[in-house]
């Protein structure tokens, strides 16, 4: 694919994440707004609702793959980098699950049990596709360091939102312990792991589809990453 941003040598992330980023960012705007303006419950809900980006992280992880793909630039063993991403996606969910059974001390132990298990999860995704993980990992910050930044205000102006809820039976020092608590180590630690696995786990299964339809370069004329 000419001109392609993933197609040269020096895999070029910026170009690839970019658009990704800005309708990430516009849709945290919308949640945004909509919970301020009460908009309608279902969508805008502080508590639940179906606007937001977190859906947004899978469904970029197979555009992401497909760019890389169409660019010559796939993983060297379909089968390895669907077995790590499943095995990063696995260790999230057992791991969060056994988390949540075993007793913790306080709140913050439990959350960092969770922050741990989500950095682990992402991190045993890296050997499935390397390409693939650079780029999501890009993404994720992209995504989620607005989110962050947003929270530091929710929280310190408490605006009733999504943004600064936190559970009743939790007491915080100040509005910034609070905010290091369930703004910037849960956006940057886990909802990045979120995000990439997530995304690693969709992109590698669009790949997979790719390579066996018969969509994809033939190998010996890939770009192959381990």
């Amino acid at each position: 694919m000419l001109n392609d941003p993933a197609s040269t040598d020096q895999l070029r992330i910026w170009p690839l994440i970019k658009v990704p980023a800005m309708i990430t960012l516009a849709v945290t705007i919308l949640r945004l707004v909509g919970e301020l303006e009460h908009w309608s419950t279902p969508f805008f809900a502080p508590q639940s609702a179906l606007v937001g980006i977190t859906w947004l992280a899978p469904l970029f992880g197979i555009y992401f793959a497909v760019r890389l793909v169409r660019a010559g630039r796939f993983p060297l063993s379909t089968g390895r980098a669907l077995g790590f991403a499943i095995l990063g996606a696995l260790v999230a969910v057992v791991g969060i699950t056994v988390s949540s059974r075993i007793p913790a001390a306080n709140f913050h132990q439990f959350l960092w049990r969770v922050w741990g298990i989500s950095a682990l999860a992402a991190l045993v995704t890296l050997p499935a596709w390397r390409d693939l993980f650079r780029v999501q990992l890009a993404y994720a910050y992209a995504a989620r360091i607005p989110v962050a930044i947003i929270m530091f205000f929710a929280i310190r102006g408490n605006w009733g939102t999504h943004y600064d809820i936190a559970p009743t039976n939790v007491e915080f020092l100040n509005y910034f312990t609070k905010y290091l608590w369930i703004g910037f180590f849960a956006q940057l630690v886990f909802w990045v792991g979120f995000t990439m696995v997530s995304g690693m786990l969709s992109g590698t299964v669009a790949a997979a589809i790719m390579r066996w339809a018969g969509r994809a370069p033939e190998p010996d004329k890939v770009t192959q990453s381990v």
